[in-house]
């Protein structure tokens, strides 16, 4: 039977990365079912999609439209069950499966959800997603019969997670996954590793009672920081709400931001081999400058997973990561950001080295920065402002960076402005060697924003 569809996504939830939008305002069920036709479409009559969701409270309904959409035009599926982003990818790669899609709104808040996918085991984004949107509006298909079967890879992702670990001595860690669908095999992972542990928030719950599921954000991590300074430990590993990001706090209770933990790992890969490293235009210089000092090669990208990923495959790097705490192997793994594997190779620097995790971020030249800044802008007009922006830079003869927005240096320092991918704002940051540069850095900033006409938050910087 020939069946006819005319839909139309809401213009906010097909983003660069992802789809995503909140549940049943802008992200419907009935979406989640085109997107099963329309993927299933593209995999083909008798094709195979791997299909994973995250704990969200409406990642089951969900769930069970997209396999309804992919089943229908004929397209099997292996359903892989709750659980984070990387168990999906790991299915993929494992079970030869080229499509992958996995329910989850990450990081987002609980009203949110949304569709990762994985097409040819590459990501399937960008242009690839606003093609998909633009079919959506018309297409027909012949209904089919399709097979569908379960599978649990969960005990053979775990073994594979320490493969390679083989542990020394004890350590003492704090465990918390943010009630996210990390949890049970955080807690899984932590019983495989020998020395004292506090797991915190395993459930899966997605009402995130505890805390928010993002430990990009310093508030996330205040139960790990407290746990760790009252009962000596030596670190504290947090997860986001799909499992793909990592946040580490030392033991001095201090959060290690995503650039010094991809430059520690880095530096530990060093110690055998020279190594090929990316890392996201937001990451410190000190990051680029001590890597190449180390004799390693170090290349910039642009911000997000999926850019991130496909220059690891493109440049044949061993080594990626992001301010944000996505981190990506090829050596001796599967090259996708996985949070548990990552933290697998965290515990590692501590098993294979005597001092203790915050003398090895003392180490590290120090720098005044700035965090990671977001300034509402509307979509409509945020890559309007890095246009004008790079178009006064260029009269200035200034030394841009535009892989990403522009990034700018001088003798004192840096400054980032680009558009986000995944929200109505632009995102800024500062980095100098001495606290008077990185004012100078923030004014620099200042001065280009306030050449445009438009009414930017003055506090910008606090």
């Amino acid at each position: 039977m020939n069946k006819k569809v005319s839909h139309t996504f809401n213009d906010n939830i097909v983003r660069e990365y992802d789809i995503r939008g909140v549940y049943n305002e802008t992200l419907f069920d009935e979406d989640a079912k085109i997107l099963g036709n329309l993927f299933g479409l593209k995999v083909g009559k008798n094709g195979v999609v791997n299909v994973a969701y995250d704990g969200r409270n409406s990642s089951l309904k969900l769930k069970e439209s997209l396999i309804d959409g992919l089943m229908e035009v004929g397209t099997n599926v292996n359903e892989i069950g709750l659980g984070p982003t990387p168990m999906l990818y790991y299915s993929c790669a494992e079970m030869n499966v080229g499509a992958g899609i996995i329910v989850t709104g990450s990081h987002n808040p609980k009203t949110h959800n949304g569709f990762k996918i994985v097409y040819n085991h590459s990501p399937f984004f960008g242009e690839d997603l606003q093609i998909l949107k633009k079919e959506a509006e018309n297409f027909e298909f012949k209904t089919f019969k399709a097979q569908k079967r379960k599978i649990d890879i969960k005990e053979k992702y775990l073994s594979r997670l320490v493969k390679d670990f083989a542990q020394k001595k004890e350590i003492k860690i704090v465990w918390d996954a943010g009630n996210g669908s990390a949890g049970e095999l955080m807690k899984k992972l932590s019983n495989k590793i020998e020395g004292e542990k506090i797991i915190l928030y395993d459930k899966i719950d997605g009402n995130f009672p505890n805390h928010h599921p993002d430990p990009s954000e310093s508030k996330n991590l205040e139960d790990c920081q407290n746990f760790i300074l009252k009962n000596n430990l030596d670190v504290g590993l947090a997860f986001d709400g799909d499992g793909d990001r990592l946040g580490v706090v030392d033991d001095r209770g201090r959060v290690i931001p995503g650039d010094k933990v991809l430059l520690l790992l880095a530096k530990q890969m060093l110690n055998k081999k020279k190594i090929k490293v990316i890392a996201d235009v937001k990451c410190s210089q000190v990051l680029f400058d001590q890597i190449k000092n180390l004799g390693g090669e170090i290349i910039m990208s642009k911000t997000g997973h999926s850019h991130v990923k496909n220059n690891l495959k493109k440049f044949d790097a061993h080594l990626a990561g992001e301010m944000s705490g996505h981190i990506f192997f090829s050596e001796g793994y599967y090259g996708f950001d996985d949070a548990l594997y990552s933290a697998v190779k965290v515990l590692e620097i501590l098993n294979e080295n005597e001092k203790k995790l915050s003398e090895l971020v003392d180490e590290i030249p120090n720098a005044f920065n700035t965090p990671e800044i977001r300034i509402e802008c509307e979509d409509e007009f945020k890559f309007n402002v890095i246009k004008i922006v790079s178009e006064n830079l260029r009269k200035e003869n200034k030394n841009v960076i535009d892989i990403d927005g522009v990034r700018v240096s001088d003798d004192d320092g840096w400054w980032l402005l680009r558009a986000s991918n995944t929200q109505p704002a632009l995102v800024v940051r500062c980095e100098s060697e001495s606290k008077s540069g990185l004012e100078k850095q923030k004014k620099n900033v200042l001065n280009q924003l306030n050449r445009i006409d438009y009414n930017f938050d003055q506090k910008i910087f606090g």
